[in-house]
């Protein structure tokens, strides 16, 4: 039904699980997939997206929250503390042991075409994006990456592509009207960033 009323490119998430889910969430007009848990899971699932339905249209959601602790692979400085980021699942109720980083790169090398990183941390304080979080990722893989959580104004927008992501997602700030996407792209494009007006 959406795809029947809009006209830009949809990338739709929850519940895919299957090569046979893929292939129906793009019947049904959807241009990308996002999928978080069955990934995990099952790493078979993004190399068997996109082999058969191409690279462009896998993306991999992760929902990253820090740890403190010594069980991760890669650490980046945070408040002057080291920490890695784990992959987490069930709204990041629930940690998998997996370090963000290292499945980014296993995504990419399985073929993944984007990916979606959602900091757990920061989602709801428009305090601005996981900066370090970006950039531990975005120094591994040469996949677009979409920031997610965090974005209180257009400067946090800004400084998610300075630490390296291709796009960035806000939503409360347009919902409760804030900021207009067209302001955004304005303060962006003034600044240098490539956007659409």
């Amino acid at each position: 039904s959406i795809a029947d009323e809009v006209f830009i490119p949809l990338t739709v998430g929850g519940g895919i699980r299957t090569r046979e889910d893929v292939k129906e969430t793009l019947r049904a007009g959807a241009d990308k997939v996002s999928i978080n848990t069955a990934a995990l899971e099952r790493p078979e699932l993004v190399t068997e997206g996109a082999t058969a339905f191409g690279s462009q249209c896998i993306v991999i959601s992760v929902d990253a929250r820090r740890r403190f602790d010594g069980e991760g692979e890669h650490y980046a400085q945070v408040d002057g503390e080291s920490c890695w980021f784990e992959c987490t699942v069930k709204g990041g109720r629930e940690g998998t042991g997996t370090d963000v980083v290292a499945w980014a790169a296993e995504a990419e090398q399985r073929g993944a075409g984007e990916l979606f990183i959602n900091s757990i941390d920061m989602d709801g304080t428009k305090d601005g994006y996981d900066l370090p979080l970006l950039e531990a990722v975005c120094d591994t893989v040469s996949t677009p990456v979409i920031a997610s959580s965090g974005c209180g104004s257009p400067e946090h927008m800004y400084e998610a592509f300075q630490a390296g992501a291709d796009a960035a997602l806000a939503a409360s700030i347009f919902h409760f009207g804030e900021y207009t996407i067209r302001e955004c792209k304005e303060y962006l494009e003034e600044r240098g960033v490539p956007v659409r007006l």
